[in-house]
């Protein structure tokens, strides 16, 4: 019986570059994992809407997809997909606090059904079927994330925001253009992950993902913590490679095809099958 590993790729910053080309590579990387027999799929803090045009373009047959930094899991239903997994929280209480700290800023919210709700449009979001609405209306049901982009803040504004607010009862990362991402507290790229796992009934010891933002840094925990790999991209904050076991080469210079071509050729056999 073969045994394939579970592949989990970050997409921003690890499979693609700034510029939403692809990293050096990676295309060819991971057709031959695809080819192989492993499950290789998309952990990212992108919407379904903003990944889905990926798991096309590199001609990945997974059954799940997580997105939304673990708060939505995608499965495939024959040629189409559906919401499987989701998770939500009440969003009243981080966005009056965050209103009161950020009142210039722009925000946006995803409600389980996927429609997202935004008070201004930015170019970086991806709205197709959105709707623009008064702040107060961002509040009226439950969410999956609430996503915030203060024009003048950067990274270090906004870790110094969370601590200040004391954001403790929600997950929360700050993207690499400086965008605060808020989930359900104890959700993660990792829990979903784990989700996956047990789905599939795949091999604890045979995981390896791949990242290189702070939204890793669990994913990161949860791969390790089952005797798995976790692979930080050679650009990543220290932090997050502090996090991973593994540290590959720049997104630049294709670090995740360096990383995933120390995966076995073919799914292994286990000992004594």
């Amino acid at each position: 019986m073969t045994a394939p590993w579970l592949v989990g790729l970050d997409v921003d910053g690890t499979i693609l570059l700034q510029d939403e080309s692809m990293s050096p590579g990676v295309p060819e990387a991971v057709a031959r994992l695809r080819d192989a027999g492993h499950e290789v799929t998309i952990a990212t803090g992108r919407s379904w809407m903003a990944t889905r045009r990926w798991v096309e373009q590199l001609g990945l047959t997974p059954e799940f997809v997580v997105c939304s930094n673990g708060a939505v899991t995608m499965r495939r239903v024959g040629d189409d997909w559906e919401r499987w997994h989701i998770e939500t929280f009440d969003p009243s209480p981080v966005l009056a606090l965050l209103r009161d700290r950020l009142p210039e800023a722009r925000y946006m919210v995803e409600l389980g059904s996927g429609l997202r709700l935004y008070t201004a449009q930015l170019d970086d979001w991806t709205l197709d079927g959105g709707r623009q609405v008064d702040f107060e209306e961002l509040a009226a049901e439950p969410v999956s994330r609430i996503v915030v982009v203060s024009p003048g803040h950067d990274e270090e504004d906004f870790h110094r925001l969370v601590s200040d607010a004391g954001l403790n009862e929600v997950s929360y990362a700050i993207g690499w253009t400086a965008w605060l991402d808020i989930a359900p507290q104890g959700v993660d790229k990792g829990t979903a992950l784990e989700r996956v796992r047990i789905e599939l009934g795949m091999d604890r010891e045979r995981v390896l993902v791949a990242g290189d933002g702070r939204n890793d840094i669990g994913m990161f925990g949860w791969a390790r913590g089952i005797g798995g790999r976790a692979v930080a991209m050679g650009q990543a904050p220290d932090e997050v490679k502090d996090a991973a076991g593994e540290v590959t080469d720049d997104v630049e210079d294709g670090g995740l095809a360096t990383a995933l071509d120390t995966l076995p050729a073919t799914a292994q056999v286990s000992a004594g099958e």
